[in-house]
């Protein structure tokens, strides 16, 4: 291991830039739900309930999704300071309403608000991957790892103690501002999101396909308007070439990139899942107020598991490091109390900031910068599926079975996927080898 990495990587400006523009950005981000769901309980009142308020985190978790992608793909075609434009707009302005309307109007306005939210995990892993190369680029993507583990225990930690002194409206708005301004801070900074193109050179990968479309496209502007009667033919064609480019603007998604995705999926699960699981085990004991010190063992251990990860001199499949993820959760369910739970929480918790980090370098590897934004905001969505998928697995599990079930549903869900994902890699490998 060459802890030396880091110091390295620190050493460059734009990658210290760029993290520490992260942290300051992400921590409105984390601290958001926990933040809107005390305030549909608590402020709203009027029976709202904890299920009124999971359905609008779930309402916002949708947005997010469905806009990575688009966020991504504006930030590959038209550059970051424009693709950030209506990002910087609607923080302030939907986060200034929210507090303020019914929860009728409120789930609209988040689904809108997590449409437009700004994309500061994909910038940030689409920078890294640009501003680092070689070994430099396991450590960046381990450090920015590490970063949003230690967001994630400052977060909602920050935003409960704002919701339960009565401060949600104040504290809704201020996300709001807090992310336009960090919004703005990184459109004057302006992270470079590809290397410079050389003015010529070779022919290479994705180039070489932009070439093989042209003729399609040529052949269209070539024959003018069409005509009103056209023939079946030129129907044909126009389909065809209609085909043609959506299959282009998806020829960076392999089968190879397709199995990170199924990656950051099955890590969202079992955090999220572990995440609930946790709390209920605690609760069933009436041990709630112990709840954050397995937190502090969890997210710690994984901080501790991104430092040695990022030291590295050689990557780990990510496919293995979330198997060994998955396979140590399920232990979690024979934690007697709040010390023995702590202490099963470190494996499964080591291995948490290695597998999103190297998922993250994976895609970086994988994918030409060109269309890295777009894959790296499919990404973000895969991994908060995942998220959406894990509570409620664990969920089900603890309310029909135990609350131990929990984290042996979730823990067994991901076992069956790194399996799975293996044999498949195993089959294809075959497929593709040379006949002996």
């Amino acid at each position: 291991m060459n802890f030396a990495l880091y110091r390295e990587l620190l050493a460059v400006g734009p990658i210290r830039r760029l993290l520490l523009v992260g942290i300051i950005a992400r921590i409105p981000h984390a601290a958001g739900g926990v933040l809107l769901t005390l305030h549909i309980v608590l402020t709203l009142g009027q029976g709202y309930a904890a299920a009124a308020a999971g359905a609008a985190a779930a309402v916002m978790t949708i947005g997010i999704a469905v806009g990575a992608p688009w966020r991504g793909r504006r930030v590959d075609t038209v550059g970051l300071r424009r693709a950030l434009v209506p990002s910087v707009i609607s923080e302030t302005v939907i986060w200034s309403i929210v507090p303020h309307v019914s929860y009728e109007l409120l789930l609209p306005l988040v689904f809108v608000g997590g449409l437009l939210t700004l994309p500061i995990f994909s910038v940030v892993r689409q920078s890294l991957g640009v501003l680092a190369t070689g070994e430099q680029r396991r450590t960046a993507f381990a450090l920015d790892a590490i970063t949003t583990e230690m967001v994630f225990m400052i977060g909602p930690a920050a935003g409960a103690i704002v919701a339960t002194a009565g401060f949600s409206v104040l504290g809704l708005t201020v996300i709001g501002v807090a992310t336009s301004v960090s919004g703005l801070f990184l459109m004057w900074f302006n992270p470079p999101t590809r290397s410079a193109v050389p003015a010529a050179g070779p022919l290479e990968g994705t180039e070489v396909a932009i070439v093989a479309a042209a003729p399609a496209h040529l052949r269209e502007v070539a024959s003018g308007p069409a005509p009103l009667a056209a023939s079946a033919g030129e129907r044909r064609e126009r389909r065809s070439g209609l085909r043609h480019r959506v299959l282009h603007s998806f020829s960076w998604f392999t089968a190879a990139v397709a199995a990170v995705f199924a990656v950051a999926a099955g890590a969202g699960m079992i955090l999220s899942g572990t995440d609930v699981g946790i709390v209920a085990a605690l609760e069933g004991g009436s041990h709630q107020a112990e709840i954050g010190l397995v937190f502090l063992f969890w997210c710690g251990a994984s901080v501790v598991g991104g430092i040695l990860y990022g030291a590295m001199h050689r990557p780990v499949p990510p496919l293995l490091l979330l198997l060994g993820m998955s396979a140590l959760t399920i232990p979690m369910a024979f934690a007697a109390d709040t010390w023995t739970l702590s202490l099963l929480s470190l494996l499964p918790g080591l291995l948490c900031a290695p597998v999103l980090s190297a998922a993250s370098e994976k895609v970086a590897e994988l994918v030409d910068e060109r269309r890295r934004g777009e894959a790296m905001g499919w990404y973000g969505s895969a991994l908060t599926g995942g998220i959406a998928l894990g509570a409620p697995l664990a969920g089900l599990f603890i309310d029909v079975v135990s609350p131990p079930a929990g984290f042996v549903a979730v823990g067994a869900a991901g076992v069956a996927l790194c399996l799975a994902g293996l044999m498949l890699q195993h089959r294809r490998r075959r497929r593709l080898a040379p006949a002996d």
